[in-house]
């Protein structure tokens, strides 16, 4: 264990908290108000039951962290409870379960490089790329006329998650968007 300030937590990251459990932080977020003091903001999951708990540090109070294994490691497939992996090195294959994974399952593909956190063997959180390219299965016919208009429609992409998009889009279009939220970044340039 090692002790860092709350400022510096990433999603991922193991900490000990004041319980003297591990917890896998899921978000954090780092809130500066007008007046008073800077705080961060974390949503962990405690490793031994899966309970979520939302804590509020200062910003430059010392945390626990755990030393974790991060590795890369490639998708396979989904065997119906969990999510398989594969280690590029030396081609060993990890079970992670639906529930570390959450709603970014959605946007994994076959063979996507993802960054696993492995803790005593333990599969605890997967940070995927901050971009995927999706096609659109479904949207509002493009309309003449609106091509420069700052408002978006909504779209089904091909993962069934549903964001909105500018107007021009049609059915069938590649785009790319964030594995964070969902939202539209750009066309596909292939």
């Amino acid at each position: 264990m090692v002790k860092v300030i709350a400022s510096s937590l990433r999603k991922g990251n193991v900490v000990e908290h004041t319980d003297s459990k591990l917890y896998v932080i899921l978000t954090t977020q780092n809130i500066h108000p007008g007046k008073g003091t800077p705080v961060t903001q974390v949503e962990m999951r405690r490793i031994t039951d899966g309970i979520k708990m939302t804590e509020r540090f200062k910003t430059t109070d010392q945390v626990e962290k755990a030393f974790v294994e991060e590795s890369k490691f490639n998708y396979l497939y989904d065997d119906g409870t969990a999510h398989v992996f594969m280690n590029p090195d030396n081609f060993e294959q990890v079970l992670v379960p639906h529930a570390v994974l959450g709603d970014d399952a959605a946007y994994l593909q076959e063979n996507m490089e993802v960054y696993l956190t492995i803790f005593n063997e333990t599969p605890l959180a997967a940070v995927l790329p901050t971009r995927v390219t999706l096609e659109i299965v479904d949207t509002e016919p493009t309309m003449k006329g609106q091509t420069a208009s700052s408002s978006y429609k909504p779209a089904m992409l091909a993962n069934g998650v549903r964001t909105m998009v500018p107007p021009y889009i049609a059915t069938g279009t590649r785009i790319v968007v964030l594995t964070e939220d969902g939202s539209y970044v750009e066309r596909a340039k292939d």
